[in-house]
């Protein structure tokens, strides 16, 4: 089993769902973006997203595109990204990271090598926003090999025919993309959620991890009560990148995303 299906089977226990907290890798440097990573499980994360900086990020919204500037300005690449997995599998051998990216970075590095050494750092599932499930070929077998998950999205303009078609070879959990539009924008209604969340469940078993919008306790309650997990984004980043001065983090910076984290933690264990 692996830890994303482990991480899920024992959520489903305790009769919960999971938060999904992100950070972007190098952001604004890597060793504030590492602490931030290794406490995170700690303050309440279940599963942790971590996004690989990109120059051209078609599905992130204003305060992510400036993340990924400040972690590209702070030298970010995709083998340094793998690089932070590997030194918070020193200390955490159970909580489930998934990167996100796009794939122009992955196929400079080589699918086939970053597939392996992606899971050799610790990885267990990656999200790649810009290869619908006709392109996957490029990637599919070599994570599948490798035992590395790659999480299908879905939108509310997902038809059914196009649902099933999505999720047929589908692994990890769906993401759902629960808004039509880019992240830290507009945020889904519960009635929107409950109205969405069937018609996914009745293509696939997989848990269904709900993102785009979700920015507060109330909202990652919701999301997490209605799917499997709540994905919290741009409210984080928000927050640290408003404790940072010239650029550069401050003794403050992690402490105030940890303390945004765990309020949302406590919601969505109420």
């Amino acid at each position: 089993m692996s830890r994303i299906q482990a991480r899920f089977a024992a959520l489903k226990e305790q009769g919960r769902g999971a938060l999904i907290p992100y950070l972007e890798a190098y952001d604004p440097d890597y060793e504030t973006s590492l602490s931030l990573l290794q406490a995170m499980p700690a303050a309440g994360a279940d599963l942790i997203e971590i996004g690989v900086p990109f120059s051209d990020p078609s599905a992130d919204g204003p305060t992510i595109q400036a993340a990924a500037r400040r972690g590209l300005k702070a030298g970010a690449t995709l083998g340094g990204a793998l690089e932070m997995v590997r030194a918070f599998r020193e200390t955490d051998n159970e909580t489930p990271v998934i990167l996100m990216g796009y794939l122009n970075p992955i196929d400079s590095y080589g699918p086939a090598e970053f597939c392996f050494d992606a899971v050799q750092a610790g990885v267990d599932g990656i999200i790649v926003v810009d290869v619908p499930c006709e392109e996957a070929d490029l990637l599919d077998a070599h994570a599948r090999e490798a035992g590395l998950d790659i999480i299908s999205l879905v939108a509310p303009t997902t038809s059914d025919t196009r649902l099933f078609h999505v999720l047929r070879n589908a692994s990890g959990f769906v993401y759902y993309v629960s808004i039509t539009g880019i992240t830290g924008t507009n945020s889904a209604s519960a009635t929107e959620l409950e109205k969405a969340l069937p018609r996914i469940r009745a293509a696939t078993e997989l848990p269904v991890a709900i993102g785009f919008g979700i920015s507060t306790p109330e909202q990652a309650r919701t999301a997490s009560r209605i799917g499997d997990a709540a994905v919290v984004a741009s409210a984080l980043i928000k927050t640290m990148a408003g404790t940072l001065k010239d650029g550069q983090a401050v003794p403050e910076t992690v402490p105030a995303v940890l303390k945004q984290l765990e309020g949302l933690a406590a919601a969505v264990r109420a």
